[in-house]
């Protein structure tokens, strides 16, 4: 067992950060963890013993987190103090006296694709170049269990290259590793299971594998295959319409499904339509038409040509003028969606206004 959280929540005075949830990362196994700043920041004081855990535990290896030494656990935070004076290479050669390994400098320097950089000063790198090195310390220190704050936000091309490979590395080698982040996005490419955590708990986010299978072209004579159409009737099953409540966006090469209550809005730009959920926003393959019959038994409301909203989300409906509307979200952005006259009307019916 790698990192385990069992019956752990947080509360701050009369506030639910997170209720309580239970999650194992085995080895050999990303897991991300898709939350607001405010829950991330407390799992994190909690996972570098800053905070105390009132409710539940945190175990680390089957030991509670209390009684291991944080040098046991890699993590790489957003933002790491680093020694701007020192090189590259200087720097490199600090973490492997602090952490007493055989791994040669330049061996490292090449997995993070600083080896052109070795002789620079760090306070002449770029910021992925610096998130690089904070890379390359973690597979100096060499840890079972690591934890990543937002791995990949603002950092270059190479960089998430060099991340991605390093991820694969570390998971072939039996490692236990978990992704703290607020786009989910990110977690989804990242990580080989995503959850949502907030004060209703932790939740799974659905994904599936697109799988491209090869087709390849079979070549038939006609005769043959006149003979065979003709000699063999095949039976096609009747095919029972199922009724499938989810909605599916695409994020890079994986199919997450959203269930209807946790879309704020939906928007159609340039042909296609958009879910909005926590101030993110997921491409999906079904028309505005189509989402709108959907999505109608869910309490949403096609509320102008471009829009569909979740009329749960919505908090106020404003009267600009005698012939603009608009409607605001309760969500973090307080959103500000548009709301057609006719949709208006439409819409004081449906509240049961006059």
């Amino acid at each position: 067992m790698g990192l385990r959280f069992t019956n752990v929540e947080k509360r701050l005075n009369d506030s639910l950060i997170f209720s309580v949830f239970n999650l194992s990362v085995d080895r050999g196994q990303i897991t991300a963890i898709y939350s607001s700043l405010n829950v991330r920041s407390t799992l994190l004081q909690m996972l570098t013993k800053e905070m105390p855990i009132l409710n539940g535990e945190i175990y680390i290896s089957n030991a509670e987190i209390s009684k291991v030494h944080l040098s046991d656990i890699g993590f790489s935070f957003l933002n790491e103090a680093l020694y701007e004076r020192l090189t590259v290479a200087e720097q490199i050669d600090l973490y492997r006296k602090l952490y007493n390994t055989n791994e040669a400098t330049s061996v490292i320097l090449r997995k993070v694709h600083l080896e052109e950089k070795r002789n620079v000063r760090i306070k002449k790198l770029s910021y992925s170049e610096q998130r690089r090195i904070q890379f390359g310390r973690l597979l100096i220190q060499n840890p079972d269990i690591l934890i990543f704050e937002e791995p990949d936000q603002n950092i270059d091309i190479e960089t998430q290259r060099v991340l991605m490979i390093m991820l694969e590395e570390l998971r072939a080698k039996g490692k236990s590793i978990l992704i703290l982040t607020g786009n989910m996005e990110s977690a989804v490419t990242l990580a080989d299971k995503v959850f949502k955590l907030d004060e209703s708990g932790l939740h799974e986010i659905q994904m599936a594998e697109e799988i491209e299978e090869d087709n390849p072209t079979i070549e038939v004579e006609e005769e043959q295959s006149s003979a065979l159409e003709a000699s063999t009737e095949i039976e096609k099953p009747d095919i029972q319409p199922v009724r499938f409540e989810k909605i599916p966006t695409k994020v890079n090469e994986k199919i997450v499904l959203f269930d209807p209550p946790e879309i704020d809005y939906i928007e159609s730009n340039d042909g296609q339509s958009f879910l909005h959920i926590n101030g993110e926003a997921f491409p999906t393959m079904f028309t505005m038409n189509e989402l709108e019959g959907r999505l109608q038994l869910f309490g949403f409301f096609r509320c102008h040509r471009s829009y569909i909203v979740n009329l749960q989300k919505v908090r106020e409906v404003i009267t600009w003028t005698r012939n603009s509307y608009s409607l605001i979200l309760d969500d973090e952005k307080k959103s500000n969606i548009p709301l057609s006259k006719t949709k208006m009307a439409e819409l004081k019916v449906m509240l049961g206004l006059k």
